[in-house]
């Protein structure tokens, strides 16, 4: 059976080298290439041909959403699966609306990894947990962790859907890191949007945002 052709795209070489050593030991797997950027993936696509593409979310130039754009209009063979430390909703949903065979997260398992490439290779797609729940709660229209249709306050049309999920979960009295796991995301990104939320409604800390959602 021929082994699946791999090319790696990721602007960190330290990561790059070792998924080339973890994924080389795969009997099935063989990395063909990498690159740093989209750019050169897309020169290094018409010289190893590869099966898959795992492909990084932020990179310099041309990032992987772009990249997978590409792909999806010039070299439709080739799955492109999206390993990135970034979940927010505009990598994600910007990914798959680009073409992406899947989503994962960078904290994955090596299993996972190995398991992943070789569904895309066949043409399926994957997804990590987190982001298939936050796939399914987009297509149903109701927020990842929050129940309820209970409104927001006055100004909340300046606030992102996002944010005022972390909104409520702040005025609830949830810690940063229980609204991360509610919601499948990471602190980073709930202190971003707590902070986006704060600036947008002129507050001052999240006591007033509490206290703003629960007045």
């Amino acid at each position: 059976m021929s082994r699946i052709r791999v090319l790696l795209v990721d602007d960190q070489v330290l990561l790059r080298h070792g998924l080339r050593k973890l994924l080389e030991i795969e009997d099935t797997i063989e990395v063909v290439g990498d690159a740093a950027d989209g750019h050169a993936a897309l020169r290094a696509i018409l010289e190893c041909r590869p099966d898959v593409a795992l492909v990084d979310a932020r990179m310099p130039g041309m990032d992987g959403v772009e990249l997978i754009g590409h792909l999806s209009r010039e070299h439709p063979q080739v799955a492109a699966i999206v390993l990135s430390t970034f979940d927010q909703d505009d990598y994600i949903f910007g990914a798959l609306r680009a073409g992406a065979a899947g989503y994962l997260i960078k904290d994955c398992s090596p299993d996972d990894l190995v398991a992943a490439i070789r569904r895309a290779a066949r043409g399926e797609t994957v997804l990590a947990s987190p982001v298939a729940a936050r796939l399914v709660a987009e297509l149903r229209g109701t927020p990842v962790g929050v129940s309820g249709a209970r409104g927001a306050p006055a100004g909340h049309e300046k606030l992102s859907a996002r944010e005022i999920e972390v909104a409520r979960l702040v005025s609830a009295g949830a810690a940063n890191k229980e609204i991360a796991a509610r919601l499948y995301i990471t602190e980073g990104t709930v202190k971003n949007h707590v902070s986006a939320a704060l600036r947008k409604l002129g507050l001052r800390d999240r006591t007033q945002l509490a206290r703003h959602f629960n007045g």
